[in-house]
């Protein structure tokens, strides 16, 4: 069984699911694949001590400190290789960004292979169930451009910003979505 209960953001209403011990999910209103990875049946239960600590996290952050990731119980759903990749999103240093390729290079060395697509790695990263504390937020195109967001590229920049990424080799595309 799932329960889901709601948290008010500075970047819009946050949907936090969570299967009664761990965080499964956690999307920003209107974002894609919100709640994609859970089947059907959720239940309205706020009052459960996982969400209590997670809320408790994300006042955190949102008051601008920089709660660890750890401190939380993740549980991700997806494949073997999302999970991979959410694992190193969860390694980007707050206020920092890496790029779709860096992380396509860190799967390839982890799957014994030459090289790996950043497409792949994007797929992935988009869909990231757990929005905002496994940060998809600080992956950038190869050329700095802020794209691939799936709670929307303004609310990228704001989580950017919110961290003090020096945004300065970074851009909002004005077409395209390159990685």
């Amino acid at each position: 069984m799932y329960y889901r209960t709601t948290y008010p953001s500075p970047v819009g209403i946050i949907t936090l699911a969570s299967d009664g011990s761990g965080l499964v999910g956690a999307w920003i209103e209107g974002q894609k694949y919100h709640g994609a990875t859970i089947p059907e049946g959720r239940i309205e239960h706020g009052d459960m001590p996982i969400f209590d600590t997670v809320k408790k996290w994300l006042n955190n952050y949102f008051a601008g400190k920089k709660p660890d990731i750890s401190e939380l119980p993740l549980s991700p759903i997806g494949s073997g290789f999302r999970q991979e990749v959410w694992s190193i999103l969860c390694e980007i240093p707050y206020g920092e960004v890496t790029t779709y390729g860096d992380i396509a290079k860190k799967m390839a060395a982890k799957l014994n292979k030459e090289s790996m697509s950043s497409q792949a790695v994007g797929g992935a990263v988009g869909h990231n169930p757990i929005s905002i504390i496994i940060p998809c937020h600080r992956v950038v195109g190869s050329n700095g451009s802020l794209t691939g967001y799936a709670g929307g590229v303004h609310r990228k920049v704001k989580l950017l910003e919110l961290e003090g990424t020096d945004m300065s080799g970074l851009f909002v595309p004005t077409r395209g979505t390159a990685l």
